[in-house]
């Protein structure tokens, strides 16, 4: 057997997967590019970025050939392909959870600031009217094609949006200077466009609490937090979530969004992403299982953050994706599974809080990652991606190649196996090998 193992901008995944592969069976020959004549390989694994994966010899060998990557899954991870995928699928599911397990989403193609007169009369006619009422209502606007946070903006306001766009159009005129400042974004990436109802009010908590042995209950500060959730999408179609779920903190303490003096709106306070935090290092990472007992400082009574919370969370988790792949599966244009292929995506949600509410915690999807950056979850919680890893090549490459014993078989839907809660299970027409 012959592994091709290529991640050039992430060391840290490559060497995850090499190891995870050497642990699976040390006779596998690992190499970094496809030999020139793949054709005479019976047994060949690409376990690479998707750009160093040979595509057609993917789809032409289904049964020699297996993948990291599905070849079209666009519906998944691109924001305006998802919220249109979204969409689409709760207007036949309306039963479905993901009616209010995503926000209100409008997506846009727009290249400058003078077409929003025209948008505002027709595609965004029903945002238009919200944000001419007197409710102070938030939004978020996103880069389709940006990653990492970049080109995230906060406005509440017909001028606020308008001003952000103004500013994206100079920031195109200027694209020659290479210099370029946190959350700017590209002019490639100035098309596509969401926009989403901003959640506004997330659960906080206070990431000193863990370890709890240095924390002081009467100094905790408020931090918004995020959700990442590692799945594995394998073959046509099992669906399974990584039961080690990340919360990855804000830096700055949490405050309702509001315009500075100058009109503009501090965005660390509302921006979880480890990428605009790098100088805390791994401070504002944790798991979500660690949180249990920690102080709840959304709600005036402080309660604790027990075990059944985490359990509810996850289990709405676990709903959430479910639903998100069999509405993928309902766009095939845009997704298409393949049963000698696998994928690892990096899945954000947010927790809002509403105390008052029969169900009091929600999970919201913000969006789906391929390509996960891992190396930003630090040196602490690192075991948590070598134990993955290893688990991805017992689940999803030993069955293929037929090494050691099978371990998906008869995996019920809400079990953990590895490490693996299994989600759904769906079988997709003319996907046999």
């Amino acid at each position: 057997m012959l592994a091709v193992v290529s991640f050039p901008s992430a060391p840290l995944t490559e060497s995850l997967v090499v190891n995870a592969l050497r642990t699976l069976d040390p006779s596998i020959e690992i190499v970094q590019d496809v030999p020139p004549q793949p054709d005479s390989i019976d047994r060949l694994l690409q376990y690479s970025t998707y750009d160093k994966i040979d595509h057609e010899l993917t789809h032409t060998r289904p049964r020699a050939v297996l993948a990291s990557s599905y070849i079209i899954r666009k519906a998944l991870i691109r924001k305006h392909f998802l919220s249109r995928c979204i969409a689409s699928y709760v207007a036949k599911q309306p039963e479905s959870v993901l009616k209010s397990a995503a926000p209100r989403t409008w997506d846009i193609d727009i290249a400058w600031a003078d077409e929003l007169d025209d948008f505002f009369a027709d595609e965004l006619w029903d945002l238009a009217k919200e944000l001419d009422s007197d409710e102070d209502t938030w939004f978020i606007l996103k880069a389709g094609m940006a990653d990492r946070g970049n080109g995230i903006r906060l406005f509440n306001s017909r001028d606020a949006l308008r001003e952000i766009f103004e500013e994206f159009d100079e920031q195109s005129e200027n694209e020659s200077n290479e210099e370029s400042t946190e959350q700017e974004i590209i002019t490639s990436q100035l098309r596509h466009f969401v926009i989403q109802q901003y959640l506004d009010r997330p659960l906080l908590l206070d990431p000193s609490e863990v370890p709890a042995s240095n924390s002081n209950p009467s100094n905790l500060k408020p931090y918004k937090f995020h959700l990442r959730a590692y799945c594995i999408a394998s073959g046509a179609l099992n669906v399974l979530l990584w039961s080690h779920i990340l919360a990855l903190f804000s830096g700055t303490p949490y405050s309702a969004p509001t315009h500075d003096e100058n009109g503009n709106v501090n965005m660390h306070p509302h921006l979880t992403n480890t990428s605009f935090h790098t100088e805390h290092g791994e401070k504002g990472v944790r798991l979500l299982s660690e949180l249990v007992d920690s102080t709840i400082l959304s709600s005036p009574q402080r309660p604790k953050f027990t075990e059944s919370d985490v359990a509810g969370i996850v289990d709405q988790v676990v709903q959430i994706l479910r639903e998100t792949f069999r509405a993928a599966l309902a766009s095939p244009v845009h997704f298409q599974s393949l049963p000698n292929a696998f994928e690892l995506f990096g899945v954000d949600f947010l927790i809002t809080h509403k105390p008052d509410d029969v169900e009091a915690f929600q999970v919201s999807l913000l969006e789906i990652n391929s390509e996960p950056a891992i190396e930003l979850t630090g040196p602490r919680l690192q075991w948590i991606l070598r134990d993955m890893h290893e688990s991805i090549a017992r689940i999803c490459v030993a069955p293929f190649f037929d090494i050691g014993e099978p371990s998906a078989e008869n995996w019920k839907i809400g079990e953990k196996r590895d490490g693996f809660i299994k989600c759904s299970e769906e079988e997709v027409r003319g996907n046999d090998i």
